[in-house]
C-alpha cells in the first residue's frame, strides 16, 4: 500500500483494554481498533467499537477524511491524503487540512481503575453479563452484584473496586466556514483474535438516550457486552448497515484470516462553527449518572489525570524519599518510563498486579514476568508492585514449577517451563539485593526451599538434577522447555532437551542465593526464623552444591571454538551451535564461568550474533539460519529461534561485558534501537523481534514488555 504510513500507536487501561491503530488510520491488523475491552482483566478481550468514519462538508464540498482497504489492498476514501500532521505525545492526535479548514481528532484511554494506589484493589461489575434484551437508558449498572475475588495470600476474600473501560474522543475543527461533521460508527463484538463476519445469527441492538446510543450484541441468543457512545453535541441518526470485506493488510502477511465485516448502526452529525470542539466517549455498560457529565473540558482532564498518575507513580520511590520529579526527567526516560507502565495491569482472579509479556496479542507468560520485572518495576523504583508480583508467582509454585502460560479464561496455568523458576530465584535475589526486604524473604524462603527439593528430587517432564556432576537435565518428548519454546505438531524446531547451558547457569546462581539467604536468615534473630544452626548447615550444603555445578559447568567448555556448548543432550553429545544462551548464562548474578572464558564468548558473540537492535538467535554462517521472519505461521514458528533478532538479549549482552570488559566502552550503538523506539513501528514501544539480515525489520509483538524492560534497565537517564 504505497503512500500509507502504517507505523502504529498504542493505548492501553490499566485492566488489559486498549486501542491501537496506525498512523495514516488505516487499519492493518485484526487487533486495530478503539475499544478493546478486558471482560475478565486483564483476559476476555473483545473488540467493541472499531473506530468512526469521519467526513467534513465545508463550503459545499464534502471530504472523506477516512481510509480504508476493501479486500485485496484496493483503497477508498483516501483521507490519509488530506493528512498534514501526526504526534504520539502526549495522546495521538490527528491533524487534516486543505486551505481553508482544518480538523484535528486526539484519543485518549483513561486508566481503568476507580481504586486504591498504583494498581488498585478489585472491581465493580458494569453488568457485562445482562441476560434482557431491552437496553434501559439510565439503569444504573451498580445493582448488579459486586464480585468477591479470592485472596491468593489466604486470610479472607478480597472486595473488588469498580472496572471502568473507556476511550475519549475529541475532534476540533478550525476553519472560515461552517462545517458539518459526519461520523459513522463501526462497531463489532468479536474475540481479539478473530475477525467479525456479518451473518443472521449477529445483531445488534440500538437504544437512543439524551445525547448517547446503547449497544448490544446479540449472537446466537445470546446477550453481548453493553457499552454505550455519549457526545457533548449533534445529531445522531439512526441508519443500519454492514460494511464487508475491509482487508487487513498485516495479516495477510503473517497467513492468518485477513477480511472483516464491520457494523455501523448509524451516524453522528455536528455542526461546527471555527474553533468548535465535540468530546465522544465510548464506555463498557450501561450509561450511569454517577459517570459525570461529558463536556468539552473532560478530554483535557483526562489527559491531565493521566500525567499525574504517571508523575506521582515515577515521582516517588515506594519508600518514601523524595527523587527526581517525573515531569523533570528527560523526555527519553519519561517515555520509556510511560513505556513500561503500558504492561501492567490488574489481574481480577488475584485481585493484584500482574504483567502482560506484549501487545496486541499475548497475554501474561511466566518467563517473560520475571526476566521483565528488574527493567519494569525494579530500575524505577516500584517495589510494592514487585513484590506482589513476586508474591503471586511463589503462591502459585507447584511442584517446585513456576507457571509461565497463563489462559484467557482464567483456568489452570501451564507450568510447561523449566527455567520459569529459577528466573523467579534469580529476580527475588535482585529485588532483595535493591530493598533489603528480609522479611519478604523469610516469607518466601520455603518456596526457594520447596524449588530446590523438586530439582533435587525429580519433577514433571523428568527434570532431576544428575547427581554425578549437580547439573539440571531434562526429557520430555514433544515439547520445549526452555525460552526457545516453539512447538510444530509434536516437534520442537529447536529442541533443548538434555542439560541447556542457560538453565544449569541459573541453577549455579540460584544455589548461591540459596546459601547467601540460608546464612542471613540464621543470623536475623528477630525474624525467628527457623533454627540458626540448622539454617547454617543448610547454608554450607547450599555452598557445597553450588562449587560442584561450578566445576561441572566446565563441561559447557568448547575450547576449539572458544565458546559455550548450547546444550548436552541425554546421550551426552554436545551442540556446538553459536546461540545467545551462552550470553545469558555469563549475566546472572553469580557467574561461574572464568574472565578467560567470558571474554572469548562475548567476542565471538560481537562478531556473529551482536545487531544494532539485539542479539542474534542463532549464528548467520549455521546452516539452519534464517534470517528473515515472514510468511506463513509455520514458516515465521521455524525462524522465531534459528536467526532472529530478539531485543530483550541486549540486557544480558550489557550486563556480561560490563562483568567481563569493565575497562572498555560497550561496543553498541544505542541511537537505532532509540530511534526505534521514538519514530518506527509502534511509536513509543519497541518491537519483539527483528530480523536477523539487514535492514533488521521489526517483527512479531509491536510492543513488548522485557524488550522496553531491558532498554530502561541499561540506557543511561
Amino acid at each position: 500500500m504505497p503512500d500509507l504510513d502504517t507505523r502504529e500507536w498504542l493505548l492501553t487501561n490499566g485492566l488489559g483494554s486498549f486501542a491501537s491503530g496506525t498512523v495514516s488510520d488505516v487499519r492493518t491488523r485484526t487487533y486495530h481498533g478503539w475499544l478493546f475491552t478486558a471482560t475478565n482483566p486483564p483476559s476476555g478481550r473483545n473488540l467493541l467499537l472499531s473506530h468512526l468514519d469521519a467526513s467534513l462538508e465545508v463550503s459545499g464540498s464534502v471530504v472523506a477524511l477516512g481510509t480504508n482497504v476493501w479486500g485485496n489492498d484496493r483503497i477508498e476514501l483516501t483521507g490519509y491524503q488530506l493528512l498534514r500532521g501526526f504526534d504520539i505525545n502526549p495522546v495521538p492526535k490527528w491533524t487534516w487540512g486543505q486551505n481553508n479548514w482544518q480538523l484535528t481528532r486526539q484519543l485518549v484511554m483513561p486508566y481503568g481503575l476507580v481504586g486504591i494506589g498504583d494498581w488498585g484493589l478489585g472491581t465493580r461489575d458494569w453488568g457485562l453479563g445482562a441476560k434482557n434484551e431491552e437496553l434501559e437508558i439510565g439503569k444504573n449498572a451498580s445493582q448488579y452484584p459486586i464480585p468477591i475475588a479470592p485472596n491468593p495470600q489466604g486470610g479472607g476474600q478480597v472486595p473488588q473496586s469498580q472496572f471502568c473501560h473507556r476511550i475519549l474522543i475529541q475532534y476540533r475543527y478550525d476553519g472560515s466556514d461552517t462545517a458539518i461533521l459526519r461520523l459513522r460508527l463501526l462497531i463489532a463484538e468479536r474475540d481479539f483474535h478473530h475477525q467479525q463476519t456479518a451473518s443472521s445469527g449477529l445483531q445488534f441492538s440500538e437504544l437512543l438516550g439524551q445525547q448517547q446510543v446503547c449497544l448490544q450484541a446479540k449472537k446466537s441468543g445470546n446477550f453481548g457486552i453493553p457499552w454505550h457512545l455519549r457526545w457533548t453535541q449533534g445529531k445522531y441518526q439512526p441508519d443500519a448497515v454492514w460494511y464487508w470485506n475491509y482487508g487487513l493488510s498485516e495479516e495477510t502477511k503473517r497467513g492468518l484470516g485477513d477480511k472483516e465485516d464491520l457494523y455501523s448502526p448509524g451516524y453522528l452529525i455536528v455542526t461546527l462553527q471555527p474553533g468548535d470542539v465535540v468530546t465522544l466517549e465510548a464506555r463498557v455498560g450501561f450509561p450511569d449518572s454517577t459517570a459525570g457529565v461529558l463536556t468539552s473540558e473532560t478530554f483535557a482532564e483526562a489527559v491531565e489525570v493521566e500525567q499525574e498518575r504517571l508523575s506521582k507513580i515515577f515521582g516517588w520511590s515506594e519508600r518514601g524519599t523524595r527523587q527526581e520529579l517525573f515531569n523533570s526527567q528527560s523526555p527519553l526516560w519519561q517515555k520509556l518510563l510511560k513505556a513500561s507502565d503500558r504492561f501492567i495491569v490488574y489481574r481480577g482472579s488475584i485481585a493484584g498486579p500482574t504483567i502482560i509479556a506484549g501487545y496486541h496479542w499475548f497475554n501474561e507468560r511466566g518467563r517473560d514476568i520475571l526476566i521483565a520485572l528488574p527493567g519494569l518495576v525494579l530500575a524505577p523504583q516500584r517495589f510494592d508492585l514487585a513484590k506482589a508480583v513476586l508474591r503471586t508467582f511463589g503462591h502459585s509454585c507447584r511442584h517446585g514449577l513456576m507457571p509461565n502460560t497463563f489462559p484467557d479464561d482464567d483456568g489452570e496455568p501451564l507450568y510447561n517451563s523449566i527455567d520459569a523458576a529459577l528466573w523467579w530465584i534469580e529476580t527475588l535475589g535482585l529485588y532483595l539485593e535493591a530493598t533489603q526486604d528480609w522479611e519478604f524473604l523469610a516469607e518466601q524462603f520455603p518456596i526457594v526451599q520447596q524449588i530446590h527439593k523438586a530439582f533435587i528430587g525429580g519433577t514433571h517432564y523428568n527434570i532431576q538434577v544428575d547427581a554425578i556432576d549437580g547439573l539440571i537435565s531434562w526429557d520430555a518428548r514433544g515439547v520445549a522447555l526452555t525460552w526457545m519454546d516453539v512447538v510444530i505438531g509434536a516437534n520442537p524446531v529447536t529442541p533443548r532437551h538434555g542439560k541447556p547451558v542457560e538453565i544449569n547457569a541459573l541453577w549455579y546462581s540460584a544455589l548461591c542465593w540459596l546459601s547467601q539467604w540460608a546464612e542471613r536468615l540464621s543470623h536475623l534473630s528477630q525474624l525467628k526464623f527457623g533454627d540458626p544452626a540448622r539454617l547454617n548447615k543448610q547454608a554450607k550444603r547450599y555452598a557445597l552444591q553450588a562449587e560442584k555445578v561450578k566445576t561441572s559447568l566446565q563441561k559447557f567448555w568448547n575450547p576449539q571454538l572458544g565458546y559455550l556448548y548450547d546444550t548436552i543432550e541425554p546421550d551426552d553429545r554436545r551442540n556446538f551451535q553459536i546461540r545467545p544462551n551462552a550470553v545469558l548464562a555469563l549475566s546472572l548474578h553469580h557467574c561461574g564461568f572464568s574472565e578467560q572464558q567470558g571474554c572469548q564468548v562475548l567476542d565471538l558473540v560481537t562478531a556473529s550474533l551482536l545487531t544494532p537492535y539485539g542479539l542474534r538467535s542463532l549464528d548467520p554462517g549455521d546452516p539452519e539460519y534464517k534470517g528473515r521472519y515472514e510468511g506463513n505461521q509455520e514458516q515465521r514458528d521455524r525462524a522465531y529461534h534459528q536467526g532472529t533478532v530478539w531485543t530483550w538479549l541486549i540486557g544480558p549482552y550489557i550486563r556480561a561485558w560490563q562483568r567481563f570488559y569493565p575497562q572498555q566502552s560497550l561496543p553498541f550503538d544505542w541511537q537505532p534501537l532509540l530511534d526505534h523506539f521514538l519514530f518506527n513501528a509502534c511509536l513509543g514501544s519497541i518491537s519483539e523481534i527483528f530480523d536477523g539480515d539487514s535492514p533488521h525489520t521489526p517483527r512479531g509483538a509491536i510492543a513488548q514488555a522485557w524488550s522496553v524492560a531491558e532498554v530502561i534497565r541499561h540506557v543511561q537517564k
